[in-house]
């Protein structure tokens, strides 16, 4: 199926994407060495803050998901959480400490919640079940396109500016302004609701009525995230492996642009074969992933485990997503895409917080490690449960 087949609101939700991405990754790219080099935090503080920020918008995106199933529209809430990002973008280059860092994530973190499980929702209702691998697998695309432009960005701007971290924050804000002019001007929703009791009161209760396919995947889901540590640990490592300041940004353009290159063929192939499938074998990939950063003392090694991180990724995130658009009833799709976030944000906060203790207290090896034999038990253990979901997404 050609990609021009996807709906309009598909391609214009990704490149707001892709334009916030664009300046989270000049900020995020630099942000653990700046938090361990200029500000004093240990590794453990970074897993910390990563899957605290990440926590943060999950618990959003559950309140936020309840809400866009009740209300008539799904835009709203998506203008108002890439808002927010925008705005804490704004914070980022006056921060003096680490409390300030701490109060600039939460704030992005919470837009990210608002706007994630709308957005995603709104993808579910404006495409065919027959395009949502390969509509989802494009949104992750170009969004991923985003998250290589920004750290290509902030490595020429660290090489332009001598290393000036705040003033490449500052140019930052650019980008995440254009992303919420784009989405104001740029997506209409349909003007009746597809949500059979849209306009009621929001109610946790929604929870309760999501059916059993749907908390397979939710489950399945957040063992896999728990085995996949933050992307912050990647640069941590980079340095490890003998990267200057100035080209640690090199790791998140080498991983997105396989994640990228993956994400949308990816997709379209799983509406064709089944996700579950390819799920399993991103899991696969995780390990060896795991594996050679475990081993990497070179620069080299080190950028073969990032390849094959990025090549987990695209194997895996436009999937999980996806899946929850199969399952999900067309009235909750949003209170399913919230329960979702909320949960792998959960073992997110968990596996990270993890991390940087082993980091802290055995070194990177042991932490690598650790992810590989937790990886490997994931496979076991989600096998059954997304072999059970259909492979095929119902018409």
């Amino acid at each position: 199926m050609a990609a021009s087949a996807i709906p309009k609101t598909v391609w214009v939700l990704g490149v707001v994407s892709l334009l916030m991405d664009v300046s989270s990754e000049m900020v995020q790219t630099l942000l653990p060495f700046y938090l361990v080099s200029g500000l004093g935090a240990s590794a453990l503080f970074v897993g910390f803050i990563e899957g605290l920020s990440v926590a943060v918008a999950t618990v959003t995106k559950l309140f936020s998901g309840i809400f866009a199933d009740r209300m008539a529209q799904r835009k709203p809430l998506a203008v108002l959480g890439y808002g927010l990002g925008a705005v804490s973008k704004l914070i980022f280059p006056l921060a003096t400490s680490i409390g300030w860092i701490v109060a600039a994530k939460a704030v992005d973190r919470v837009g990210k919640g608002i706007r994630g499980t709308p957005r995603d929702a709104l993808i579910a209702d404006v495409t065919p079940p027959h395009l949502r691998g390969a509509s989802f697998g494009l949104r992750k695309s170009l969004d991923t396109v985003g998250g290589f432009l920004g750290p290509l960005a902030a490595i020429g701007l660290m090489i332009v500016l001598g290393g000036d971290v705040l003033a490449i924050y500052w140019i930052a804000v650019v980008p995440a302004f254009l992303a919420v002019l784009l989405l104001i001007v740029g997506v209409r929703e349909p003007k009746a609701p597809f949500r059979a009791g849209a306009g009621g009161p929001p109610r946790l209760a929604d929870i309760l009525r999501l059916n059993g396919a749907v908390w397979l995947v939710i489950a399945a889901a957040s063992l896999l995230t728990l085995a996949r540590f933050s992307e912050a640990f990647l640069l941590l490592k980079s340095q490890e492996a003998g990267f200057a300041p100035a080209w640690i940004p090199i790791t998140m353009v080498i991983m997105h642009a396989v994640y990228g290159l993956t994400a949308y063929p990816v997709g379209r192939l799983s509406d064709r074969i089944g996700r579950s499938g390819l799920l399993l074998g991103s899991l696969v990939v995780l390990v060896a992933a795991y594996l050679v950063l475990a081993a990497a003392q070179s620069v080299g090694l080190f950028l073969a485990g990032i390849v094959l991180w990025g090549l987990h990724m695209g194997l895996s995130q436009g999937l999980l997503a996806t899946l929850i658009a199969d399952t999900a009833p067309k009235s909750l799709k949003g209170t399913a895409f919230g329960v979702f976030n909320l949960m792998t944000g959960l073992t997110v906060l968990v596996g990270n917080v993890a991390a940087g203790w082993l980091w802290d207290a055995h070194g990177s090896g042991a932490t690598f490690l650790a992810g590989a034999g937790l990886s490997a038990v994931t496979i076991l253990v989600a096998a059954p449960m997304l072999l059970a979901v259909r492979a095929k997404p119902a018409a």
